[in-house]
């Protein structure tokens, strides 16, 4: 399967592998599980993220497609519009940011779509994906040559960028002589959690995996215990496409990827007590920053948990970071 991995079209973006370290000064604040953190932020691709292993699919199909411009969507501190702007710097590509909400000054994330050179468009959030479409009939109108990728770069293609990142965990967990452990990690658009979940079942990884959603809001007509089966579905979908692009014979269902909605807070890119909590934890006894919307929120999610005694005694515990903390920038009225 890693050969598979292999010969698939792929642009060289991220500075791999990603570091993989103990967090021995947060661990002993907690007094649970030994903490560790896999340091995606690290990729390296302005400013690095998670994106960045997705893109490398993403971008190199539409430069084997022979497409001039990409086309992508998020919001106002997308750090997938963020990274998408940066791989199509790289590859010689316009890139077309279309961001849900109104014009703002330019912070954060937001100034850097800017110092990449994408052109960015507004739209209402719920009318992204629409707008996408219609820019890229305009453009193909002009004689262009444009590929949509979806919000979060979450489709098959995508995923399989964190199908690889399992396979270098693993590798890491051995050259490391550590057991599996429990992964924690933000979900939102969900091809990272397809991906992760994918490739631990193709790279034998034996541990637990936890996802945190930071906006997906159960469907209430539907039992806890059978969580948002319609994000679910999407993200199974998701998964067993990279699955066929594979040719791997896996199929997963919704109820192979364990979410937890308990940390939604007042909502998408709200920052709480949570995230103000974990993000000064963390940088104050590790030096390392995590963001206010997606890492943040994940972070406080499993320092809660630790402190709630969620985790097996002798289980130990890797936060996987995303990577948005380019966003705090533009957060600084909630964070001081």
């Amino acid at each position: 399967m890693r050969q598979m991995l292999d010969k698939l079209p792929r642009i060289s973006l991220a500075n791999l592998p990603t570091p993989l370290a103990d967090l021995p000064r947060l661990s002993q604040q907690y007094g649970g599980p030994p903490l560790a953190i896999k340091r995606d932020d690290l990729t390296g691709l302005a400013t690095g993220g998670n994106k960045t292993r997705k893109l490398e699919f993403l971008i190199a199909d539409a430069v084997a497609r022979g497409c001039d411009t990409v086309i992508t969507a998020g919001g106002p501190q997308s750090n997938h519009c963020r990274q998408t702007a940066a791989a199509a710097a790289i590859a010689g590509l316009d890139c077309q940011l279309v961001l849900g909400g109104e014009p703002r000054p330019p912070l954060g994330n937001l100034l850097l779509d800017e110092l990449l050179g994408a052109t960015v468009h507004w739209t209402a959030g719920p009318n992204r994906n629409a707008r996408m479409q219609e820019l890229a009939a305009e453009l193909t109108a002009q004689g262009r040559r444009p590929d949509v990728i979806p919000v979060g770069g979450s489709n098959a293609l995508g995923a399989i960028g964190y199908v690889a990142a399992m396979f270098e965990l693993v590798e890491q967990l051995v050259e490391q002589c550590r057991g599996a452990p429990h992964i924690v990690f933000p979900t939102s658009s969900g091809g990272t959690q397809a991906g992760i979940v994918l490739g631990a079942r193709l790279a034998g990884f034996a541990g637990r995996i936890t996802a945190i959603s930071v906006d997906q809001v159960p469907d209430e007509q539907i039992p806890a215990e059978r969580a948002d089966e319609r994000f679910l579905a999407q993200v199974a979908a998701v998964a067993n496409g990279a699955a066929q692009l594979l040719g791997a014979d896996v199929t997963l269902s919704p109820a192979d990827f364990a979410t937890n909605y308990g940390y939604l807070g007042a909502g998408y890119g709200v920052v709480g007590d949570l995230e103000r909590d974990a993000i000064r934890r963390l940088a104050r006894s590790e030096g390392v920053l995590v963001g206010p919307v997606y890492s943040g929120r994940a972070l406080g999610a499993l320092l809660d948990l630790a402190a709630g005694g969620y985790f097996a005694a002798d289980e130990s515990v890797l936060f996987w970071h995303t990577g948005d903390e380019s966003a705090l920038h533009a957060y600084a009225d909630e964070l001081t």
